[in-house]
C-alpha cells in the first residue's frame, strides 16, 4: 500500500503453511468446513460451509447473527466447536499465531489505551503484531498519514473526535502491513463527510489489490459501495454467499419497457420468443427474457409491428434486495414452509 506522498505500508511476504508449502495468494483465500462455535452453552455458529474469494468481502446479518464472534474465531480468539477454518492455508487453531500474523484488526467498539498519543498508540500495536521497535514507530507514521492524521498523531487519542478515532483505529489495523484486513463497522457513529472519508479510503486499500478485506457492517449501502462479495449470516448459519457483480449481471434480463403501438400484439410476439411478460400498467411493461433471447430480437420484433420501444431499462438488483431473499430463504429452510 503506498500513500499520496509515496510512503509504503509494504505487504509481509507469504510464509509456508503447516504442510511446507506457501499459501496461494489468488482465488480463495479463506474457507469454513463444518465451522461451529459454542459460547456459554449455546451454539453461535453452526456448521458453516464456504470458501471466499472476493478482494473485499461484505459480512453481513441481523444483530446476533454471529458476525463478531466469526471474525473473532478466525482470529483465534474462540476455539471451533465442531469443523475447521483456514486463512491463506492455515489452520485458525493449529497455526492461530501465523493467522493473526497476517490479519489487520479494526474492532466496533474503541480500545484504545488512556494517556497515549495516536502515534504511540499505533506503534505499540505494531510491535505487537511482530514488528521491530523501530520500523513499528516508522509504520505508524505513515499509516497516520495514509489515513490522514499525520498532524494529529502527537495529540492524546482520547482527544480526539469520533471520526478521528475511526481513523486511528484503522491506522494501526494497516501499520503492519497485513495481507487481510478485518473492518467491523467501520463507518459506526460518523458523519456523512467522515463516512465519505472512511469508504474512500476502503476502496483504496481494496484497490491496490495487496490486501483481501472484511467489512462487517449493518449499513447495507456501505458494503456495496465497498465489496465485490457478501457472506449472509442469519442466527448462526449462512443464508448466502454471493458475487455481487455475478449477481447483478444474472439480472440484466430483466427489463422495463415503455411502447408505443399495437401493444397486446408485441406482447404476443414476446411470449412467442420465450419472455415472461407482466404489465404493471398500460404504459410499461415488465420483461424476463430467457438465456436465449437478446436485447436486438426485441427491437427486430418492435420494427416488425411497427411498434416504438420508447424506453428500455435494467433492472439490478440492490444489496438490500438480494439480503432479504436471502432472509427469506433462511426463514423457508428453518420452518419448511413459505414465510
Amino acid at each position: 500500500m503506498t500513500d499520496a506522498a509515496g510512503s509504503s505500508l509494504s505487504v509481509p511476504a507469504p510464509k509456508p503453511d503447516g504442510s511446507g508449502t506457501v499459501a496461494a495468494t489468488r482465488g480463495h483465500w479463506a474457507e469454513f468446513r463444518g465451522l461451529s462455535v459454542d459460547l456459554g452453552g449455546r451454539r453461535v455458529l453452526n456448521d458453516l460451509n464456504a470458501t471466499l474469494g472476493g478482494r473485499c468481502v461484505g459480512l453481513l446479518g441481523p444483530n446476533g447473527a454471529g458476525k463478531t464472534t466469526l471474525l473473532n474465531t478466525l482470529l483465534g480468539f474462540f476455539k471451533p466447536s465442531a469443523g475447521h477454518a483456514r486463512v491463506f492455508g492455515r489452520d485458525v487453531v493449529r497455526d492461530s499465531a501465523g493467522v493473526r500474523q497476517l490479519i489487520g484488526y479494526m474492532p466496533e467498539r474503541d480500545s484504545f489505551v488512556g494517556g497515549m498519543t495516536g502515534v504511540r498508540f499505533v506503534r505499540m500495536m505494531g510491535e505487537l503484531s511482530g514488528l521491530p521497535r523501530d520500523d513499528a514507530l516508522d509504520r505508524a507514521h505513515e499509516a497516520f498519514f495514509r489515513v490522514g492524521l499525520g498532524e494529529a498523531r502527537y495529540r492524546k487519542v482520547e482527544t480526539y473526535s469520533q471520526g478521528m478515532k475511526q481513523l486511528a483505529k484503522l491506522a494501526q489495523a494497516i501499520a503492519h502491513g497485513p495481507r487481510l484486513l478485518f473492518l467491523d463497522e467501520p463507518t459506526n457513529g460518523l458523519d456523512p463527510p467522515a463516512r465519505s472519508r472512511m469508504l474512500q479510503l476502503v476502496r483504496g486499500i481494496r484497490d491496490t489489490g495487496d490486501t483481501r478485506l472484511v467489512v462487517s457492517s449493518h449499513l447495507l449501502r456501505d458494503v456495496e459501495e465497498c465489496c465485490d462479495e457478501v457472506l449472509i449470516l442469519k442466527n448462526g448459519r449462512i443464508a448466502s454467499v454471493c458475487d455481487l457483480e455475478s449477481e447483478r449481471r444474472s439480472n440484466r434480463k430483466f427489463l422495463f419497457l415503455q411502447i408505443k403501438g399495437a401493444q397486446e400484439r408485441f406482447v404476443e410476439g414476446l411470449v412467442a420468443l420465450g419472455c415472461e411478460v407482466g404489465m404493471p400498467n398500460r404504459r410499461r411493461l415488465r420483461a424476463v427474457l430467457p438465456a436465449d433471447v437478446e436485447i436486438a430480437d426485441l427491437y427486430a420484433l418492435a420494427a416488425e409491428l411497427s411498434v416504438q420501444i420508447r424506453q428500455l431499462d435494467h433492472k439490478r438488483d440492490s444489496l438490500e434486495d438480494i439480503f432479504l431473499r436471502a432472509m427469506d430463504d433462511a426463514a423457508v429452510g428453518e420452518t419448511g414452509s413459505t414465510p
